[in-house]
């Protein structure tokens, strides 16, 4: 599937976001994991658009996205943003399916319009606060790249293994390699973009407060190998909010969507074909 062949953009606050607008039926609207970009739900895009419509939007500066709006500063707002999204596609009611920073916005997305959206999947996320240890560890890493311009080369080598399995650099090295060319291409040109998106994201609020709020069907899913979100966070956001399920992916580490795919996508066609009639 040519992906570039169904994409369109919106304007929000005056920046531009792109997104990808695949298939008919009920909607889906997607969220991408920090560092990529749409692209990474390919397997599930051609999986999912055989029965739904895809709304699938790069997250600001990533991909095709403009800078986040000078007022959105926190997931909130991005929050704020998808729903404008919405609202621009004339779409009233939705699900989420969300990856990592996406299951973050997509949690807020749902408290902010529980009568819209109809169901709720977070992959390898947290809707807690960051730990500290990892908060400082996240904004040091930032800060450097702010100031340097570029992601060091070494950094891109201590980023990358957060990101994917045990297995992967052997069973899949060009995912590998994809990423660590992404990591290299960032530059003067969408590092404040990048750093911006950043701070929101490992500096976000602790939505766990909110989450006897989500009454909705809500399935989470965790890779085990996971060096990014242990897969103990789920087990602790399958625990708060009630009536969720919870599924773990062998195998897999925070990719999960383009590491163990097949596995991915049998999940989701169960779940939305449950409750997203």
């Amino acid at each position: 599937m040519n992906l570039e062949a169904f994409r369109k953009h919106t304007q929000i606050h005056e920046q531009k976001l792109s997104y990808l607008d695949v298939g008919q039926g009920p909607v889906i609207l997607m969220g991408h994991s920090y560092l990529w970009d749409n692209a990474m739900w390919h397997p599930q895009i051609e999986c999912l658009s055989k029965h739904y419509r895809c709304i699938v939007p790069d997250l600001w500066g990533h991909g095709q996205s403009d800078a986040p709006p000078s007022q959105t500063s926190s997931l909130r707002d991005v929050a704020d943003d998808m729903l404008v999204l919405m609202d621009n596609l004339n779409i009233e009611h939705f699900s989420i399916l969300g990856l990592s920073v996406g299951g973050m916005w997509g949690s807020e997305l749902a408290l902010k319009a529980p009568t819209r959206v109809k169901s709720l999947v977070m992959m390898n996320s947290f809707i807690g606060f960051e730990p500290e240890v990892t908060r400082e560890k996240y904004f040091g890493m930032l800060n450097t790249i702010a100031e340097v311009r570029h992601v060091p080369a070494p950094m891109i080598e201590a980023i990358t293994p957060l990101f994917f399995g045990d297995k992967t650099a052997q069973e899949k090295p060009e995912l590998i390699d994809s990423f660590k060319q992404r990591l290299g291409n960032i530059d003067d040109n969408n590092v404040d973009a990048i750093v911006k998106v950043g701070r929101m994201t490992f500096g976000r609020r602790d939505t766990t407060e909110d989450a006897h709020l989500l009454t909705l069907p809500c399935l989470i899913m965790a890779g085990v190998q996971d060096k990014a979100r242990s897969v103990l966070e789920s087990f602790l956001m399958h625990d708060v909010i009630d009536g969720s399920e919870q599924v773990n992916i062998d195998d897999a580490g925070h990719i999960s969507a383009l590491e163990q795919a097949d596995v991915i996508n049998a999940k989701l066609s169960a779940f939305f074909s449950q409750h997203l009639a």
